[in-house]
């Protein structure tokens, strides 16, 4: 009697497994893209998100499906060469090639490239040393020319460093009442803040005490070597600018030289966790005013505090307007003319997928991946997976 009821015992504990694999199974299939090929060869010039996208209808799902075969020593590399294939139970599997090139990466590195050297966010500058004159009295320099800089006690000839610019203050404004509120400076020779209408008010109607500063955008302008310090009498450290880069004025600031300060690897994923809505959004859209497509490089309002890190997923939403019921109103009446029962809350709309690169406390950078319409400053930023 105790064989058969083991005998029992064993085979629903067999039927459960089976049917769990094939739950898991089905679950797997539907995130697949129909159009998915057998196997496919990795290419010079592949990234990870067009290859997952060859296989998944979501690419941010990648690391769910995909497993590294037990030979492979670094399962987060694919190399060209390496051939990748659908197996048991769906799930994603690579047979290694050659490897005699460089392993692909999570996105197109020359569109970001310039963002990833160019451009990092700093909570201040002020204490920064600074350019304060320049070769001849002259109003910009270049390479081959001279800078001098005040307040770099102790520097010694053959040092390097950079020379970047305060561009952009980035600020939150925590409303209780509504989403927050996130604000753009553009900032002056010194890094100070130039007022316009929309700062004024932004600054004085606002309470300062709710205002978070996410963070300030320093732009690389040029790098140079130190030939003199500050000696005999010399207040300035001289600068030889030695690198083609933007012209160096009078303003700006001076940083050490960092070897690799970014990661060069992204690999989609969802975020950890959910955000608040009205806590992540279009802060910026660089090298543009306030529109961006795909390929384009886009700040955002979230950073490592918040859960984000680099290869990081989200779907970027227009907000839905807050329209003007005029069957009711007459087509006349604006919208801050009728009480707010009058408006009716319509629904956001999706733009399109963004992939962050580069990760700071507050805020961060991504990467426009894919779009069916226009991403501006002020969308929304939601779960890639979100449906409205």
């Amino acid at each position: 009697m105790a064989a058969k009821l083991e005998r029992v015992s064993q085979g629903l504990r067999t039927g459960f497994a089976v049917a769990l694999l094939t739950v898991a199974s089905w679950g797997v299939a539907q995130e697949l893209n129909p159009s998915h090929p057998d196997t496919y060869v990795v290419q010079r010039g592949d990234t990870l998100w067009d290859i997952a996208g060859r296989f998944l209808q979501r690419p941010w799902l990648w690391p769910e499906i995909w497993q590294a075969n037990p030979q492979i020593a670094n399962p987060h590399l694919i190399y060209p060469g390496d051939v990748i294939s659908l197996s048991y139970l769906d799930r994603v599997v690579v047979d290694p090639g050659p490897r005699e090139e460089a392993p692909i990466d999570g996105i197109p590195l020359e569109q970001v490239a310039p963002f990833l050297k160019d451009l990092r966010i700093v909570d201040g500058y002020e204490q920064l040393p600074h350019v304060v004159g320049l070769e001849g009295d002259r109003l910009r320099s270049a390479d081959g020319q001279l800078a001098y800089v005040a307040n770099l006690a102790g520097a010694q000839p053959g040092q390097r460093y950079a020379v970047v610019r305060p561009t952009q203050r980035f600020t939150r404004l925590d409303r209780t009442e509504c989403c927050d509120l996130f604000h753009k400076d553009d900032l002056d020779f010194r890094g100070r803040t130039i007022l316009d209408t929309e700062d004024f008010w932004t600054d004085v109607v606002t309470p300062s005490q709710g205002k978070e500063l996410l963070g300030y955008e320093l732009m690389h302008v040029a790098t140079g070597t130190i030939t003199r310090g500050a000696v005999a009498g010399i207040e300035a450290a001289t600068l030889l600018l030695d690198e083609h880069g933007k012209e160096v004025r009078v303003g700006d600031r001076i940083v050490a030289v960092e070897p690799q300060p970014y990661d060069l690897r992204f690999f989609p994923h969802p975020p950890s966790q959910q955000l608040e809505y009205g806590r992540a959004r279009v802060l910026a859209v660089a090298d543009m005013l306030t529109t961006g497509g795909t390929h384009d490089v886009v700040a955002i309002s979230v950073g490592s505090r918040d859960g984000v890190d680099n290869g990081t997923v989200f779907s970027a939403w227009r907000v839905g307007s807050n329209a003007v019921d005029k069957v009711a109103y007459g087509f006349d009446r604006t919208e801050d003319s009728v009480p707010s029962a009058g408006r009716v809350r319509l629904p956001d709309e999706f733009a399109s997928h963004l992939m962050v690169f580069r990760t700071f406390e507050r805020m961060s950078y991504a990467l426009v991946m894919d779009s069916t319409k226009p991403t501006r400053v002020g969308y929304e930023l939601k779960h890639p997976d979100a449906p409205y």
